[in-house]
């Protein structure tokens, strides 16, 4: 069912975009892949000779960069039938020194970079009979979170502009999905400190979302009782919702106090 299809995958050196385009080889999918770790991607690809066929290490902050690669992508393969944006990166802040770097950050990395790769891969897309976009949004797009303001409102970002054009490209024949996972093993998570529920292996979720990109899913969200409590949040009081969040909070800078000794 994927393979031949012209795929081009976007933080793909490592975590959840390694894992998906591993899954896609394995698939005989025609690979695209790109991250900022050139070598990692060259590592990948020899893994994978012959169903990745192009590599492309670049900024996916640097709109150029992304038009640049949409090119590349054009000579090698003709076109595209699906991207995954996947690219992304997480910082908590520290509410008492608030200061706009991270939220620049996070804007930039989560929400840019994913509109800047629509930009340069839906002229690509139109080449295809069935052109597919699979943007990465979170579980933390589905509320506020404390100290990760900077990060859930990027995620949140992402999923209304995907939301929205689910519905925009419907008519043009482009299907949209939104992949929403919960914590997954990964180097982003590594860095917590704190305890995080269902943590998933990178794989797993490779595999959760690539039969969701089989089926065309408007949203690929797991593990479902990390989702349903996310979503949960915003039919409660918004009184309980701030009581049982700062307790949440409580717990993960313990969490952190004992790591920290």
């Amino acid at each position: 069912m994927l393979a031949g299809q012209r795929i081009w995958i976007t933080g793909a050196s490592s975590g959840i975009g390694r894992a998906v385009a591993i899954e896609l080889a394995k698939a005989q999918a025609r690979l695209v892949i790109s991250g900022r770790n050139r070598e990692a991607l060259q590592e990948l690809k020899k893994a994978y000779p012959k169903q990745i066929e192009l590599v492309l290490a670049f900024d996916v902050t640097n709109l150029n960069a992304n038009l640049a690669a949409a090119g590349h992508i054009t000579k090698q393969l003709g076109g595209l039938d699906k991207v995954f944006l996947n690219a992304g990166a997480s910082q908590h802040i520290d509410p008492a020194e608030f200061h706009s770097e991270a939220f620049v950050k996070m804007i930039k990395i989560n929400y840019f970079s994913l509109v800047y790769g629509i930009e340069a891969a839906l002229p690509l897309l139109q080449s295809s009979k069935a052109p597919h976009i699979i943007g990465m949004s979170s579980m933390a797009a589905y509320h506020g979170l404390p100290l990760g303001e900077a990060y859930s409102a990027a995620k949140a970002a992402s999923r209304n502009l995907l939301q929205g054009l689910q519905v925009d490209f419907k008519q043009k024949g482009i299907s949209v999905s939104i992949v929403c996972p919960g914590f997954i093993d990964t180097p982003l998570t590594a860095r917590h400190r704190f305890s995080m529920p269902f943590l998933m292996t990178a794989e797993r979720a490779a595999s959760i979302i690539v039969k969701g990109i089989i089926k065309r899913k408007a949203e690929i969200a797991f593990p479902k009782p990390m989702i349903w409590a996310a979503k949960s949040l915003n039919y409660l009081p918004s009184s309980w919702v701030i009581g049982l969040l700062a307790r949440a909070k409580l717990k993960v800078q313990k969490s952190q106090a004992k790591t920290d000794k």
